[in-house]
């Protein structure tokens, strides 16, 4: 999965056992998910 850091905007592969939740380019704690470039359209009724 994958994420980007909220302070440098880097792309993150998130691996929980060797670095925890953390970006490994600045250190920064906040992660966001990536979204998929597929947007969902639901018609309204």
């Amino acid at each position: 999965m994958g994420y980007r850091c909220a302070r440098c905007n880097e792309d993150v592969e998130l691996d929980q056992e060797r670095t925890g939740v953390r970006c490994p380019f600045c250190g920064y704690r906040i992660l966001m998910k990536k979204r998929g470039s597929n947007p969902t359209h639901v018609k309204a009724r």
